[in-house]
């Protein structure tokens, strides 16, 4: 890939992996096996431009009144966190706000390499993933590029697709309690991203505010964020 796609498209790109959509992109359901039900509004926000998706539930008077909300929000040429209080009080007016979510967006530098050591997980070899991450089981053979760090016979730090569509993939990423601050993460999330683009999809990651971790390690990995996303149930 000669050059990255401009931020509004990443964005663009993240809301179709993270999320299935019916006919006139309405939103329905988080893009997984049995996935629950999406946000009833989200929100994305670039410098050059937001994106939001409304899910099918939503009357159309709220979301006539959301989308004016969108469309005047003043471009103050930052992506970073932002009040989200309006269009909670919007949607309240329906039904109480259960949940809200916010956090950065971060696309990947094209010029990672693979990192040695770092372990294919299949059915074959998917006990490896016992005693430290055996959550990830069930995701075995249906999530795309799973990766692992192993030592001493058990995987340690795990990364894969948790969201994808035919053109973008979100990773998912967890190092045991015991494991981190060693770089596995880091490793495990390299050869994640260089097997993506390999095969010709664009590798994203997002996490929430609060998730400083997870934040560092996006800049440890030299990530660029190129917008921030907020879901409101």
């Amino acid at each position: 890939m000669n050059s990255l796609p401009r931020d509004r498209d990443l964005l663009r790109m993240q809301i179709e992996a993270l999320f299935t959509h019916d006919g006139d992109g309405r939103m329905l359901r988080v893009n997984e096996p049995g996935g629950k039900d999406a946000p009833r509004f989200f929100l994305g926000r670039s410098t050059q431009g937001n994106e939001w998706r409304f899910r099918r539930d939503l009357n159309d008077e709220l979301r006539h009144e959301l989308e004016a909300l969108c469309v005047a929000e003043a471009s103050d040429g930052s992506s970073g966190q932002r009040d989200s209080a309006r269009y909670e009080e919007v949607l309240s007016r329906f039904s109480p706000v259960q949940k809200i979510w916010s956090g950065p967006a971060y696309c990947f530098p094209d010029t990672f390499t693979a990192s040695s050591g770092v372990v294919p997980i299949t059915q074959e070899n998917r006990e490896l993933l016992r005693p430290h991450l055996e959550e990830w089981l069930v995701d075995v053979g249906f999530r795309e590029f799973m990766f692992a760090i192993v030592v001493d016979g058990h995987a340690v730090s795990i990364c894969c697709s948790v969201r994808a569509s035919p053109i973008a993939h979100e990773v998912g990423v967890e190092t045991a309690a015991e494991f981190r601050g060693r770089g596995c993460a880091s490793r495990a999330v390299r050869t994640w991203a260089t097997a993506v683009r390999t095969n010709g999809r664009i590798p994203l990651y997002s996490t929430s505010w609060d998730n400083t971790a997870s934040q560092a390690l996006a800049r440890s990995l030299g990530l660029r964020v190129y917008g921030s996303d907020l879901h409101i149930t």
